[in-house]
């Protein structure tokens, strides 16, 4: 019960819902990424579940062993990544929310991207997260630069 004696609705706390303004890091980078960095931005006192998604380097892709990869960003690509954490936050009730990509030459095992949110129940925050890495991946202008050890290369379209 209430302290006013009414039932609780589930969404009645102000910590139910999204925060005024939940995006609080997003950056294209060219330098290496921190885990510790992101999930503080997305420490909230009202947030009951936090979702962190981490893209790392992998050795191989498509059946072929990657020797190299570089990510490349439009100039528009942090402006984009707004724009998606954007539309995020206004379809789950975000309290946090941060997004960096890594930009540049990579080695297997670097982390390329790193993605969280944090929100008033842990269903949303998978819910959030996914959505950002997913629309990041496909909306966001940065392309993976592959060269695999049989001399070949490719280009694979945003991130």
């Amino acid at each position: 019960m209430r302290h006013d004696g009414g039932m609780p609705g589930m969404y009645d706390h102000p910590g139910e819902q999204s925060a005024a303004d939940p995006i609080r890091l997003l950056a294209v980078r060219d330098t290496p990424l921190s885990l510790d960095e992101v999930f503080a931005a997305v420490g909230d006192p009202a947030a009951g579940g936090t979702a962190l998604f981490v893209g790392t380097v992998r050795d191989h892709d498509g059946g072929a062993d990657v020797n190299a990869l570089g990510y490349s960003a439009h100039p528009s690509a942090e402006a984009e990544l707004r724009r998606v954490a954007e539309k995020v936050a206004a379809d789950f009730p975000v309290r946090a929310m941060a997004a960096v990509h890594r930009v540049g030459e990579l080695a297997v095992g670097d982390l390329a991207v790193v993605v969280a949110v944090s929100c008033p129940h842990r269903a949303e925050a998978f819910a959030a997260c996914r959505r950002l890495i997913d629309d990041l991946k496909h909306e966001v202008p940065i392309w993976k630069h592959q060269r695999f050890s049989d001399g070949t290369e490719e280009w694979v379209g945003a991130c």
